[in-house]
């Protein structure tokens, strides 16, 4: 018989320490420590929280930002490394399960970079890297894209968990593959936008698009945005007009939504904090016996769903028997 747990579920809403890898490293694990001694078996953290998002792509131009396109590049991490060694480490101490956001090097380039999330199991094993499958608009400036090889769950103990990064959550066709996998927990991760179109409000956005995955695949959506602070706004303003725009509020939110679509907790906007919801994942049954879009309430004679899960290296090896491929993702 299979029994379905009841656990523990924490959205961080934080800032990193802007560029700086190894004091937001260390942020992370302290954050991990204090969700797990609040009960937290699953610990979920913003886009590229370590450490810090590309604004000024969206305030300088591409020559502007180009110096500090090598600032960012400085601070990401290499997969495997020490930096996922110790956040490994810290999910180990806690028993708790961590879905994280990076900035990743690419392994054999000096110039692409990659938004990608890391999901850590509650006894320390790196059990997968998700990389933003299309960056967003002027994110396209900083990251290249990943490929279907990261579209996984993976089943961990408090269940089946996947995850998007941002913008991703609004592809209709990639949070179903993740859906038609099993995915009972989903993680969202997002950035601060405050330099979002004026009639773009982030927070309904947001909103929008967690309530939607959950209530159409009847799961549980824990929503971890990052905070954007004046020290990073001092950091990266370069004149009135950027400053004025990266201080717009209502840009961040963070919250965990029910089966049915609607919150779990209080809305988290804006500010750092972290929100916890207590999840009983017998609770997507029996909405799932009236829409079960991955079963019954489909019709996969008339619709089905083509996902290409290979990788795309760089280089594949020829021999005269087999083809190898250089897979910088493999164990």
């Amino acid at each position: 018989m299979t029994e379905y747990r009841p656990f523990r579920a924490a959205a961080v809403q934080a800032a990193p320490e802007y560029l700086n890898t190894a004091a937001t490293v260390e942020k992370a694990c302290r954050l991990i420590a204090e969700c797990a001694a609040n009960g937290a078996e699953l610990i979920a953290f913003p886009e590229v929280f370590i450490s810090g998002y590309p604004y000024w792509n969206w305030t300088m131009t591409p020559i502007e930002g180009s110096a500090w396109f090598e600032r960012l590049f400085l601070s990401a991490i290499a997969i495997p490394g020490p930096e996922v060694d110790t956040l490994c480490n810290a999910a180990a101490a806690a028993g708790a399960n961590v879905v994280i956001g990076v900035n990743e090097r690419d392994p054999f380039s000096m110039g692409t970079l990659y938004n990608s999330v890391l999901f850590i199991s509650a006894e320390g094993q790196l059990l997968g890297v998700h990389r933003k499958l299309v960056p967003t608009w002027a994110e396209k400036l900083t990251w290249g894209g990943g490929d279907g090889s990261s579209l996984k769950v993976y089943d961990t103990s408090i269940g089946k968990l996947g995850g998007l990064a941002c913008g991703e959550n609004t592809n209709t066709l990639a949070r179903f593959s993740l859906l038609a996998q099993g995915e009972q927990v989903h993680v969202a991760n997002y950035i601060a936008l405050p330099v979002a179109p004026a009639d773009y409000d982030m927070v309904k956005a947001i909103e929008l698009r967690s309530a939607a995955h959950s209530f159409e695949g009847k799961v549980f959506s824990v929503v971890a945005c990052a905070a954007i602070t004046p020290e990073i706004v001092d950091m990266v303003a370069h004149n009135d007009s950027s400053r004025a725009l990266l201080e717009r509020p209502h840009c961040a939110f963070s919250g965990i939504f029910g089966p049915d679509g609607r919150l779990l907790t209080e809305p988290l906007i804006d500010k750092e904090g972290i929100v916890y919801a207590d999840i009983d994942l017998r609770k997507s049954i029996q909405p799932k016996q009236m829409h079960d879009i991955i079963g019954h309430y489909n019709r996969f004679d008339i619709f089905q769903l083509t996902v290409n899960q290979q990788s795309r290296p760089g280089i594949r090896r020829r021999s005269d028997t087999v083809d190898e491929s250089i897979d910088p993702n493999a164990a």
